[in-house]
């Protein structure tokens, strides 16, 4: 049996956790994406965290940080009203529940912003998870970082009465 987590706490994102964010996204992308992507595919990936870009994206978008007992573990961001731009866990807590209630949030506050729908572009690695959550397949996409191709396919989950 798995240690019983608390129940993760939600907060918005501030300029001074791109640091912590970044090691997450990190992480998460060298530890769980390994069975889909290639080491080189990956150090792409992971290299956009390096930037600045990587912070000013997370402020532009509207970015929820998970935390148990106060300290970040994941992260997702809503870009505009309708697509998840991001969502990464910590390896340490991945299968917890963090992400379910990250994109709980994330759908309760794109219904609240009128959308009728809700997209993501989802890896390989977080396509069965959104599956699950009633997304749909709509296209796969091939997009280039850093010189190196990685697949993700766009996800469309309607959003009804429930959310």
């Amino acid at each position: 049996m798995g240690q019983t987590l608390p129940k993760p706490g939600l907060r918005p994102f501030l300029p001074d956790d791109v640091p912590v964010l970044a090691a997450i996204f990190t992480a998460s992308i060298e530890e769980l994406t390994a069975d889909d992507y290639s080491e080189a595919q990956q150090r792409a990936w992971m290299e956009a965290a390096e930037d600045e870009e990587f912070g000013k994206r997370l402020a532009a978008d509207l970015t929820l940080i998970a935390t148990l007992e106060g300290s970040p573990v994941g992260f997702a961001s809503l870009r505009g009203a309708d697509h998840i731009r991001m969502l990464y866990v910590h390896p340490a807590v991945s299968g917890q529940g963090i992400a379910t209630v990250l994109v709980d949030a994330l759908e309760k506050l794109a219904g609240g912003r009128g959308a009728a729908a809700l997209t993501v572009d989802a890896s390989d690695t977080a396509q069965g998870f959104f599956a699950k959550r009633d997304y749909v397949a709509m296209q796969r996409n091939s997009i280039t970082i850093n010189d190196e191709w990685l697949a993700n396919t766009t996800m469309k989950k309607t959003l009804g009465a429930s959310q």
